[in-house]
């Protein structure tokens, strides 16, 4: 017995020393618990991340802008096969957000803060939102499993009702007083500052966004949408802007000089036409000069998709989107487009448009031209706010003789759905191009909506003569790990990006 007693006894000791050996690994100055605060400042770079990352593609696809070489795949509404161009936001959903949110959902429910909850919660409804408006069909019940080695995936009506889900979770938590102090909200909050009421209206316009996709749908619903926005953003002071300082290329805008990720685009004829007089009766449009850089003669100009750019000779080459006619990889840049602007994920501009088309297709014709009026007003305000250069920003005398033009309708009467997507679509050049491609496959990329807007006339080869649909799912994660799931819902077909998205289906 006493043999076994010392046994015991030095087995015992032995786990004990085993436990303080280990113990030396421990960061006594790194956290060994996820904590809520330390999760969710890196949740919005992934926002934008994934965002920008993949609207340089989209970009070409909607014809903010093209590439400067012939023929490039992306202008065409093509892919890049075996890799993972145009599916940042896939990885940015799955794998940057993905379980981190979950990590602040779970702090924040021991540690009784339902407001990091409310943003976590918020954070997904946008992110699956987004990430479905993009890709279709995605992963959505068996997303976050663990063990397993094959995910199923779901028809995008389910990602809708699951954002829907989410942002209804994230309401009901945002409504709960935190009954432990949140403590270092303020600071790790990078956008509202754990501020509830601007995150409550944020929800609302991923909800407006949600059920105003479905407008080729029998049961959308025009006074919903109203709803929604009008307890949404209420003005610039509530937009969702990223923020970028700019200091080296991990935090530096993806959009300006210093990453150059923009550097082979010029504007695009579209475009351009929007603002320069072409499309609405002579009125030149004063946020041309804040979208665009003008050539060393004082003339603005611009490329055909697939055609690349034949202004090559000086005075007449395309400066850059930041300004200058070499690609940068120092300076700040200027407008939207510097190293340290921030990104715009959701702005009170859209939401006004989106409640004018809700309105117009209601029948409401004087709440539309309100909100249209409202929208095209946000636009100058944000366009203004982002310029550092102040003889660059327009003036209100500018903005007040073309609110006056024939390019603005004054009626309600007059007013028509290209007079609002059109304007919708100058509002978010630059930043939405998600929403700007969700509008153009609600309508079939019609000219009669987008005048002057020309599909490609000779598209990639996979597409069977069709426009792009979708953005393929992830390939490094999915066509390679996950094939047979692939293989079900058709993604293993060359044109898959061509099929139709069921939000834009009648």
């Amino acid at each position: 017995m006493k043999k076994i007693i010392y046994i015991a006894a030095l087995f015992t000791l032995s786990l004990s020393s085993c436990n303080e050996y280990l113990d030396v690994n421990k960061n006594p100055s790194t956290p060994q618990v996820a904590s809520a605060q330390v999760v969710l400042p890196p949740m919005f770079a992934q926002m934008a991340r994934g965002d920008q990352f993949d609207s340089r593609f989209v970009g070409q696809y909607i014809q903010n802008w093209a590439s400067t070489a012939n023929g490039n795949l992306w202008d065409r509404h093509g892919y890049n096969a075996g890799t993972d161009q145009l599916a940042e936001k896939w990885r940015s959903h799955y794998f940057g957000n993905g379980k981190n949110l979950d990590l602040i959902i779970d702090d924040a429910n021991a540690t009784n803060r339902p407001t990091y909850a409310g943003i976590a919660k918020a954070i997904r409804a946008w992110s699956l939102q987004t990430t479905t408006d993009f890709h279709g069909d995605m992963i959505v019940k068996q997303a976050f499993e663990f063990g397993r080695y094959s995910y199923d995936f779901d028809p995008q009506e389910v990602a809708y009702a699951e954002a829907l889900r989410w942002a209804e979770a994230a309401l009901a938590d945002l409504a709960k007083d935190d009954a432990a102090s949140p403590g270092t909200l303020v600071r790790a909050d990078l956008i509202y500052g754990g501020d509830r009421a601007k995150w409550t209206k944020f929800v609302y316009a991923v909800l407006a966004r949600n059920a105003h996709h479905l407008t080729n749908k029998a049961n959308y619903n025009p006074d919903k949408v109203i709803e929604y926005v009008d307890k949404s953003l209420a003005s610039n002071a509530d937009n969702f802007l990223a923020p970028m300082t700019g200091s080296n290329t991990d935090d530096a805008n993806f959009f300006g000089p210093l990453r150059n990720n923009l550097g082979g685009f010029r504007p695009t004829v579209f475009a351009m036409s929007l603002v320069d007089g072409t499309v609405f009766g002579g009125a030149v449009d004063p946020r041309q000069g804040l979208l665009f850089n003008a050539s060393a003669d004082g003339t603005f100009r611009a490329i055909v998709p697939t055609q690349g750019d034949p202004n090559t000779v000086a005075p007449r080459q395309i400066p850059t989107l930041w300004g200058g006619l070499t690609v940068a990889t120092s300076g700040v840049g200027r407008g939207m487009f510097r190293d340290n602007a921030p990104y715009p994920v959701m702005t009170y501009a859209e939401l006004q448009f989106i409640k004018a088309e809700a309105a117009f297709r209601k029948g409401d014709r004087a709440t539309a031209l309100t909100a249209y009026t409202n929208g095209i007003n946000a636009s100058f305000d944000l366009l203004n706010s982002l310029e550092t250069d102040a003889a660059r920003r327009v003036t209100a005398a500018q903005r007040s003789a073309y609110l006056a033009s024939n390019a603005v309708v004054k009626s309600a009467a007059a007013l028509t759905l290209r007079d609002i997507m059109l304007q919708k679509y100058i509002a978010l050049y630059g930043h939405g191009m998600l929403e700007t491609w969700v509008d153009l496959r609600r309508y079939q990329y019609s000219s009669e909506v987008y005048t002057g807007f020309a599909l490609p006339t000779s598209l990639f080869p996979d597409n069977s003569n069709r426009p792009v649909q979708r953005a393929r799912p992830r390939y490094n994660s999915e066509y390679l790990w996950n094939a047979a799931s692939i293989a079900k819902i058709g993604a293993d077909r060359p044109d898959y990006h061509t099929v139709e998205m069921w939000f834009a289906q009648k």
